[in-house]
């Protein structure tokens, strides 16, 4: 028999304790950053209404996300007679992991990242694309008729655009000539590949928002249709995991973004002051910016009907992106050379 314990070595217990500290250094600052998102929603969507937001539980409303989710810890579970109970429980969990362990790959400055794979960009792609079986489950464990409807109109949506957003990655993979994230923003100096590629910056900006179900795109949890989708026999913990699986995939696609077209940890010209700012501070305020453009999108643009974003995803996205990538290949091969 295999005695385990020769395995509990002093440099295997180093290594182990080394990787949970980089663990908890990724994933408490982000459990704070989802929070504190919330507030900054509601503040900046109150403000382009002409309205103050949360303001009275702590100074300027910043006890606001602690108090919502100490509600939540403490309130009563219900499940529905009907539900599957064991899929109805796991299917919040499926959607919240998925969103924390994309951020293994994410380079925040030169040299920190947790995991520095080569296949980084298809790490990231097939990661994010797990949640939506969480969201799937639940409307269908939820055993109702809006979950289930919402459920089937995420899982439309996520396939429709994961389509033209995959091969927007292709070109970015292209132009850079490598899969691994860091050596992505490495080849971004000089120029940030948004300006060579920018008709797909904007596509794949529109498709992080269908991508998260945010708004123009929150069909599947339309309130006038599906009173709340497939969250809509969830509460206290469970809905509290949706909530938060919501928000760290608005996190994690604005670090996507960062890395693949905002040139990550680079400040936007090499020169002084600009250079002697960390790194890791303008990947922050890159991931600031692209949130700030989810929130903004939400206080500004009417929800789109289903047909709509449909079409948009099939006729006009997926024709683009195809002939943009074969476009590109085909110049940067007969014409560069490379």
């Amino acid at each position: 028999m295999f005695d385990y314990l020769e395995l509990l070595t002093i440099e295997n217990v180093k290594y182990i304790a080394l990787l949970v500290a980089q663990i908890l250094a990724i994933m408490l600052p982000l459990f704070g950053a989802v929070a504190y998102l919330t507030l900054a929603e509601r503040k900046v969507i109150g403000w382009m209404q002409l309205r103050v937001g949360p303001s009275t539980v702590g100074p300027w409303g910043l006890g606001q996300p602690i108090a919502d989710a100490v509600k939540l810890m403490f309130k009563e579970v219900v499940m529905p007679g009907v539900a599957n109970k064991a899929t109805y429980l796991i299917a919040p969990i499926m959607v919240f992991v998925p969103a924390l362990m994309a951020w293994a790959v994410i380079p925040f400055d030169k040299g920190i990242v947790m995991s520095d794979i080569n296949l980084g960009v298809m790490y990231l792609l097939a990661v994010s694309s797990l949640g939506i079986y969480g969201i799937l489950l639940a409307g269908w464990a939820s055993n109702s008729k809006y979950p289930f409807l919402g459920a089937v109109r995420s899982g439309a949506q996520m396939v429709s655009y994961e389509v033209s957003m995959g091969l927007v990655v292709l070109s970015v993979i292209l132009l850079s000539g490598s899969m691994n994230l860091t050596e992505v923003v490495e080849n971004q100096r000089g120029m940030w590949h948004m300006i060579p590629l920018f008709p797909m910056f904007i596509v794949f900006i529109i498709s992080i928002l269908a991508e998260t179900n945010r708004a123009p795109f929150d069909l599947p949890e339309a309130e006038a249709e599906l009173v709340a989708g497939y969250n809509v026999e969830y509460g206290a913990m469970g809905f509290a995991l949706f909530f938060l699986g919501e928000y760290a995939n608005m996190i994690l696609m604005s670090a996507m973004t960062a890395v693949l077209f905002m040139g990550g940890w680079l400040p936007p010209i090499d020169i002084a002051p600009f250079n002697m700012i960390p790194g890791f501070l303008w990947f922050f305020a890159k991931i600031a910016f692209v949130l700030f453009v989810f929130l903004w999108t939400r206080a500004t643009f009417p929800r789109y009907r289903y047909d709509q974003l449909m079409r948009l995803g099939w006729k006009i996205f997926l024709p683009f992106t195809l002939i943009w990538l074969v476009g590109q290949a085909s110049f940067m091969k007969f014409v560069m050379g490379v």
